[in-house]
């Protein structure tokens, strides 16, 4: 790792940049709230959402945040359980934005049930044969478990312990993510869901959108102390996220190749992927070329410097994410549930029709309080405790 000796301007300077990133990521986080006072004062009839699409724009941040908090760990589970020193000094960052992306998706999710105080309901009556219940537990649970992962990375006494927290927080975070594909693959009253393909399809795209957050955060901190990542290191990086966008993008294509592969789910995907609107061209031109293709060109093409061009792919792998989780979330709303197949159904509920959307300004505004809020969580812990890896120093060229 290099490392230039700061002078005092460039220290004055990076002091004054982290009260502006303070005040920035303040202010988004009240223009959240403030989206939440006008939904509370005068109901969800402000947003675009309706009796058809419930789930609208913040639940596909919130979904994001949650699912690539899971992800995210992957890179502390190769350290603590596999035993590769270079994820082992990654993991207090990895469990750090585990947290804050959790506190930041699960805000947004709480805020935008329409009676937030109804969320002491949910955490004291619980309906075992609800998902909804069972995610009240996995949440909270990896919370308490990532955080006592950290006391044995953090605290020198309980070392010892690192492992079996480790192995612990692998195994729930499967579970965790297993859980939120569970919502949908359980929902039976949208014809776009309910697939068993789901829940290894969340977790597969968890690990392509964790390791590219992770390497995003991880470079904007470099670059904050005036360091580089070893180069070894950030090729395996490279290797590694490239596997997983490749895995996720076969996860989704295999579920909608089995999705065409019958006739009742015809409709829907032709819909999604062909004459939909603004869904196809969001999967395809979104997802599937700016999310997937470009950032594999700028993985694996040949004279490419990487060390360049990876912080932009992981970033437009973050950009695809939301891309297909809006197409995924609203567009399998959007498409209404065949009742009676075979016959064309119409009524005054607007049964057998296209439900539209359009998502207002409120709904952006409360999603991007919940990335500033997991943004805040890391940018406070990150200036006040070492989260900084430690790596063997080499000299750059």
């Amino acid at each position: 790792m290099y490392s230039s000796t700061p002078t005092l301007a460039a220290l004055h300077f990076k002091n004054r940049l982290y009260w502006l990133l303070l005040a920035v990521g303040g202010m988004v986080a009240a223009a959240g709230m403030y989206a939440v006072h006008m939904m509370e004062s005068h109901g969800h009839i402000i947003t675009g959402m309706n009796n058809q699409i419930v789930w609208g724009m913040p639940h596909v941040f919130a979904i994001f945040l949650i699912v690539a908090a899971s992800g995210v760990l992957n890179v502390a589970s190769i350290g603590s359980v596999f035993g590769k020193a270079i994820y082992k000094a990654r993991a207090p960052l990895a469990s750090l934005l585990s947290i804050a992306m959790l506190a930041g998706g699960l805000t947004v999710l709480m805020l935008d049930l329409g009676r937030p105080d109804r969320i002491i309901i949910a955490a004291t009556n619980y309906n075992l044969t609800s998902v909804f219940a069972w995610n009240v537990l996995l949440y909270s649970g990896m919370v308490g478990l990532v955080v006592v992962y950290l006391w044995t990375m953090m605290e020198r006494r309980m070392n010892p312990y690192n492992k079996v927290a480790g192995i612990g927080v692998f195994v729930w975070r499967f579970v965790l993510t297993t859980g939120t594909g569970l919502i949908f693959a359980f929902l039976t009253a949208r014809q776009a869901y309910g697939s068993a393909l789901l829940p290894p399809m969340f977790i597969v795209l968890s690990f392509a959108w964790g390791m590219a957050v992770f390497h995003l955060v991880q470079t904007s901190i470099y670059m904050w102390n005036v360091k580089e990542i070893d180069p070894s290191i950030l090729s395996r990086k490279k290797h590694l996220l490239g596997v997983f966008v490749l895995g996720s993008l076969y996860m989704v294509a295999t579920y909608h190749f089995t999705n065409a592969y019958f006739s009742h789910q015809q409709g829907f995907e032709r819909f999604i992927l062909l004459d939909g609107g603004i869904y196809p061209s969001l999967f395809w031109w979104g997802y599937f070329v700016l999310g997937n293709l470009v950032p594999l060109v700028l993985l694996y093409a040949p004279g490419i410097k990487r060390d360049r061009w990876t912080a932009l792919a992981a970033l437009l792998i973050i950009l695809g994410g939301f891309a297909l989780l809006y197409v995924f979330i609203i567009g399998g709303q959007a498409w209404p549930l065949n009742l009676f197949p075979g016959y064309e159904v119409t009524s005054t509920f607007a049964d057998g029709q296209i439900s539209a959307y359009s998502p207002s300004i409120y709904e952006f505004l409360l999603g991007l309080g919940g990335l500033s809020i997991a943004f805040l969580i890391t940018t406070v812990s990150v200036r006040v405790l070492n989260f900084m890896p430690q790596d063997k120093p080499y000299i750059a060229d």
